[in-house]
Formats: structure tokens, sequence, C-alpha cells
């Protein structure tokens, strides 16, 4: 990360906002008159939706490119295939998370009211550490394969 270019900082930044908005919002972290929280978010939900936001806007800019143009014969062959998956698996477990326990329509659906007060509520914090990890790991490949694949800019002798 100490080699990005402006331009990829400038994707971390837009996407870091833009997971805030997206994930802020419907759960009511962000007020808004569009969603309604019915139960009082808890402490911890504050920092795990920053920190998912800076994890899902470090990973969009491992995938801009540096100088906006095409890449070249690079191969992206070293690139961890699960790191989209653990991305995704993160952010959704982060998204439950943070969210309302009573206002997610699959949680009531599966568990009911009280299922979900007695056993999907308590369980949030361990979805938010699953889901942090799982983004962590999935930036930590992205870096990694950048890092190996970095092309060599001199030219061959």
């Amino acid at each position: 990360m100490r080699m990005w270019t402006v331009r990829q900082w400038t994707a971390a930044a837009l996407g870091t906002a833009g997971a805030l908005l997206l994930l802020g919002i419907p759960s009511v972290l962000l007020p808004n008159e569009l969603f309604v929280r019915e139960i009082e978010a808890a402490w911890w939900t504050y920092p795990v939706w920053v920190a998912t936001a800076v994890l899902c806007g470090l990973l969009l800019a491992t995938y801009t490119r540096p100088g906006g143009g095409r890449d070249e014969g690079g191969t992206e062959a070293d690139e961890d295939r699960s790191t989209p998956r653990r991305s995704l698996a993160g952010g959704l477990l982060t998204w439950f998370a943070i969210g309302c326990p009573t206002c997610n329509t699959l949680v009531l659906m599966a568990l009911g009211t009280s299922g979900a007060l007695s056993w999907f509520a308590p369980v949030q914090p361990v979805l938010a550490v699953a889901g942090l990890a799982f983004l962590a790991f999935a930036l930590r490949a992205r870096l990694r394969a950048a890092a190996v694949c970095r092309a060599d800019t001199a030219p061959a002798a």
C-alpha cells in the first residue's frame, strides 16, 4: 500500500464513503427517514461499521489500476480465487451483525421475533468478528497477490 498512487487512495476513500452509506442507511446507524430501527444499536456496532467500510474501501482500491490504463500482458493467475467469496462473505456477515435483529426480514422469517432477540442478537458480535476476519483475509490476499505480480518496469537486457 505504500506504493499506491493517488488514484488508488482516491478509490479507497470513495469506496469507504460508499460502504459507510450502503451499510449505515439501512441499519440506521446513519439516522434517516427511509428506515426505522426498533432496537437501539449496541455500542460495538459503530466501530464494526467503520472498520467494515474501511476494509471495503481498501479492497476496492486493490482492484483499481495504478495508472488507469489497461494491464498489458499481466496475468491474474497468482490471485487467490477465493478472495471475492471472502469479500462477499465478510460484507454480508458484518451487515447482519450491525443490523437490527428484529428489523431483518430473513431473521424474522427464520426465527420469529423471540428467536431474533434470544438467539440471533447474542450471535451478532460473533458475526461481526467473523465478517471483519473474512474482509481482512481478503485484503491480505489481494495485497500479497499484487506484491507478487508486480511487473518489472526495466527493459529486458
